[in-house]
């Protein structure tokens, strides 16, 4: 006789860790080569407060920053695609992070690195 089990409504859900180790970094390293003030940003969020990109779209240059810091590059290139580089965010970071050259470099890197898929390239 078989035996049934009862459902309660619950399941086992996927794991949501990010295993950094397990991400590309390289495009990190190229945009952090060729754009230093990347490494000052600290994520305080003016630059996406004042964002007109994101007053219209679901743009966050914090976000991007970070997606590019962990490694994440799938669907970066569209993100980055979405802003208009007009440097409202370069006027109001206090850190003085160049968030236009930013964006520049990293929607180079990812271009590159999809042509190449090489593990590292040459800024």
């Amino acid at each position: 006789m078989e035996k049934k089990v009862k459902n309660f409504g619950y399941s086992v859900t996927r794991d949501r860790q990010i295993d950094f180790d397990a991400n590309n970094h390289d495009v990190g390293k190229i945009v952090a080569l060729a754009e230093p003030t990347l490494h000052l940003c600290i994520s305080c969020g003016t630059c996406s407060a004042t964002c007109t990109a994101s007053q219209f779209t679901e743009f966050s240059l914090r976000q991007v920053i970070l997606l590019v810091r962990r490694g994440e590059t799938k669907g970066l290139l569209k993100e980055v695609s979405k802003c208009m580089l007009c440097g409202k965010c370069q006027l109001v970071c206090p850190r003085n992070v160049s968030t236009r050259n930013l964006i520049i470099q990293i929607s180079r890197a990812l271009c590159n690195h999809e042509v190449s898929g090489s593990a590292m390239l040459k800024p």
